[in-house]
């Protein structure tokens, strides 16, 4: 199986390592990578030695005859590069967000209908084995039923983005597209859609959402859910949740070792055996995660997939689709508060005036 990488920078590094490592145990190969910043491309190169290099990836994907791309750029330029890959008949495999609007859900789901090609998107928390654990006691109801869940993902200011891109709502969708899109996804896979939410949030000094805290109910469950790209770039990167069901509570913490420990109703404490099937470290992407593991294993289910000719159902563009969706009308609840915070402020300060 011949494969592209276009994209070679944080979390294209992700992807290339995982894919190094997968090729192996499976009759892969990288045979092309695309990466504007040559000394990315030249890091990306000495993993792959025989593989041929491109600056841009539109290049990439016009000359190569690949049986499935990786599109690890930017946001704003996934859709474009996705449905030309689509176009010239390769699968592909999507960083999140997959879009950064609904005319671009819209368009990439028509190119998926009408090329016939499978897609995946990075919806990486569904693959990790901490959540994976919750999504196996939430179905079997273990612990009894759901009552409340609260999460957070927290992270330094983004600092590290190719031309400053994460700090430009068009091209990364602020804190709610980036960060925070990973717990909305999660939830809709745990929970489904949500009946309402209710959502509070706060800006960098140029507007930009950098903070969000959204309340959502899912029928009789509630679920709390905070994302932020702090202040500092300093600020150390954590995830975690706490989900309360009748009879335990189980407690993640992604700085914590264990990371997962469920606290039972009659005292008793476990710590569940998580055995991920890859364990792999490395900080040379240079972005808020080192776990290769996760990265590994939705991977290796989309080469799966393409292999045996299956229907990709852990993270298929539909839902990746949804979950932005979602996503963008808590970013337009989120403007919605913060004008209105603004409004008020200014209003005391004419009142304080005169």
């Amino acid at each position: 199986m011949k494969i592209g990488v276009v994209g070679c920078g944080g979390m294209g590094t992700t992807h290339y390592l995982s894919l190094k490592a997968l090729s192996e145990k499976m009759d892969i190969q990288v045979t092309a990578l695309a990466e504007c910043r040559n000394e990315y491309l030249e890091k990306a190169a000495g993993y792959f030695l025989e593989a041929r290099t491109y600056t841009y990836g539109m290049d990439l994907i016009e000359q190569e005859e690949l049986d499935a791309v990786h599109i690890c750029l930017p946001s704003y330029l996934h859709v474009s590069h996705a449905v030309a890959a689509m176009e010239r008949g390769m699968n592909v495999f999507v960083e999140k967000p997959v879009c950064l609007t609904e005319e671009e859900g819209e368009r990439i789901l028509e190119a998926e209908k009408r090329t016939g090609v499978k897609v995946m998107i990075g919806q990486v928390v569904r693959s990790f084995e901490e959540y994976r654990f919750l999504k196996e006691v939430y179905d079997s109801k273990i612990y009894g039923e759901l009552r409340s869940i609260v999460m957070h993902r927290i992270s330094g200011d983004a600092t590290w983005g190719y031309r400053d891109w994460f700090h430009k709502e068009k091209e990364s969708g602020s804190v709610v597209l980036d960060l925070h899109v990973h717990d909305v996804d999660y939830l809709r896979y745990l929970l489904g859609e949500p009946d309402r939410f209710d959502v509070r949030a706060a800006t960098f000094e140029n507007g930009l959402i950098n903070q969000i805290i959204t309340v959502y109910e899912f029928g009789d469950v509630f679920a709390t859910v905070e994302g932020v790209w702090d202040i500092s770039p300093s600020l150390p990167f954590e995830s975690n949740f706490r989900a309360a069901f009748d009879d335990a509570t189980v407690c993640f913490n992604s700085g914590d070792k264990p990371s997962l420990t469920v606290y039972r109703k009659d005292g008793e404490i476990d710590v569940p055996d998580l055995r991920p099937e890859y364990e792999g470290e490395s900080s040379e992407a240079g972005i808020n995660i080192s776990n290769l593991g996760p990265y590994y294993k939705e991977i290796k289910y989309f080469l799966e997939c393409i292999r045996d000719d299956r229907k990709i159902e852990l993270a298929p563009l539909e839902e990746g689709v949804k979950t932005v969706r979602l996503a963008i009308q808590e970013m337009e609840a989120a403007r919605a508060y913060v004008n209105k915070k603004r409004f008020f402020a200014v209003r005391q300060k004419i009142e304080k005036i005169n």
